[in-house]
């Protein structure tokens, strides 16, 4: 009992009531939104689109997952985090009954493109939020418990979609809705403003002042010139590429090797099963490491395991390969929204979540288009290069470890320096 409760303690202890109503409304927010993973069956089997022009769709409503990225750290850093969440939720609902009950397909493309700008608004806020509210030393459990929230919501819609989506395409959508409607209605109710409005800055020393006094420049021009921040994205970008070799990539290879859609689904079933099952216990793991250290360690984990497949020929070298895959990216998830976090000034922290969220839109478009030439004309030698892109990120995040940790400590050292918050405290619960 005692070490049950050491375990829960260093799982998820001292967090503030407001992380975990925040962690409430996300669960249930990546638990309803299922509609949008079926929505080229929709328009296949519904509204008699084409491949392409279902395609043509989807592609419209990534297109505005990448916009809203962007807007969402704007507003949240303008507006507030809370604001945010609840105008991008409530909006979200609404755009979801108006897709249930359209038929043209052009209305349904414009639709899928405002989906996608309010579905990504709430992730620079999300984060802001919990950075905001959650002490720096427990920030690494929080952000552990905020990936395990988002694939146990994930493979939950997956589940509900398929039984929803044979039953009706319109109650898919309605439901969705509803589930949308809920998470607003948890953080309306419970999780208050965490924005704090900063006073008039205090001078910095000489020696602070290098790489610190740009971040006072309010916008998103900051984030795209602070080195160490993009150093740290292009090395996130390369694990983005890695990751989705397994939705992009990978089953292209698997039917080349003989194996049917149902293998590949074990694959991706044991990858987000471990995942829920042991992404709780990663804190104690990786806690007493050095966050650059920790992620080398992980990205080469992908490397290996996306190498391996290279001999792949069975299901089960697949699923080997799978385990070591995916111990890397749990492995990487805490340490790797701390260090994000980490390297925000304050007073743009949502901005910064919003340009390092680009990843992955940018990767979900790299992976496929690159990855696709690369499989044709090389064969399984791609994944000798996807395992050698692997090791030189690991090598990258040993190289940019260092100089990062000073540039965080020149940070803490100015935010220090600044005087207190005007307006209410944070609730911490």
């Amino acid at each position: 009992m005692h070490a049950l409760r050491r375990w829960w303690h260093d799982t998820a202890g001292g967090l503030p009531a407001t992380f975990w109503y925040l962690w409430a409304g996300l669960l249930i927010n990546r638990a309803g939104a299922f509609a949008m993973l079926f929505l080229s069956l929709y328009l296949t089997d519904a509204r008699g689109a084409s491949e392409s022009v279902a395609g043509t769709v989807v592609g419209a409503y990534g297109a505005g997952g990448a916009a809203g990225a962007l807007l969402g750290g704007v507003l949240a850093d303008r507006w507030g985090r809370r604001a945010t969440l609840l105008a991008a939720h409530l909006a979200t609902a609404a755009l979801m009954v108006a897709l249930a009950f359209s038929r043209p397909l052009l209305l349904i493309a414009a639709l899928s493109a405002l989906v996608g700008v309010v579905h990504s608004m709430p992730s620079p806020a999300f984060v802001a939020a919990i950075v905001d509210v959650v002490p720096a030393q427990r920030r690494s459990r929080a952000f552990n418990l905020q990936f395990w929230a988002f694939n146990l919501g994930m493979a939950v819609a997956s589940l509900l979609a398929g039984v929803l989506a044979e039953a009706s395409f319109t109650a898919l959508f309605l439901v969705d809705a509803a589930a949308t409607l809920t998470a607003a209605a948890v953080i309306a109710w419970k999780v208050p403003e965490t924005l704090r409005r900063a006073g008039p800055a205090a001078p910095l020393p000489p020696a602070d002042q290098q790489g610190v006094g740009r971040s006072r420049r309010q916008g998103l021009h900051t984030a795209l010139t602070d080195r160490n921040f993009l150093i740290f994205v292009g090395l996130t970008f390369v694990l983005a590429v890695l990751t989705l070799q397994t939705s992009t990539i990978m089953p292209l290879a698997m039917r080349a090797d003989g194996l049917g859609p149902s293998a590949y689904g074990v694959v991706v079933a044991l990858g987000g099963a471990l995942i829920v099952l042991g992404q709780l216990f990663v804190p104690r793991l990786i806690d007493r490491h050095r966050k650059d250290v920790v992620l080398a360690v992980s990205t080469a984990l992908l490397a290996v395991g996306f190498g391996v497949l290279t001999v792949a020929d069975g299901l089960g070298v697949y699923l080997g390969a799978a385990v070591v895959w995916t111990v890397g990216s749990m492995l990487a998830a805490p340490p790797n929204a701390q260090i994000n976090a980490d390297l925000a000034p304050p007073q743009l922290r949502a901005r910064y979540q919003s340009v390092f969220y680009l990843t992955f839109p940018a990767a979900a478009f790299v992976a496929p288009t690159l990855g696709g030439v690369s499989l044709q004309h090389l064969g399984d030698r791609h994944w000798l290069i996807v395992g050698g892109l692997g090791l030189l990120a690991a090598l990258g995040h040993l190289l940019a470890g260092p100089p990062r940790d000073r540039h965080v400590d020149a940070l803490r050292r100015a935010a220090d320096r600044e005087p207190a918050p005007r307006g209410d405290r944070v609730q911490t619960g």
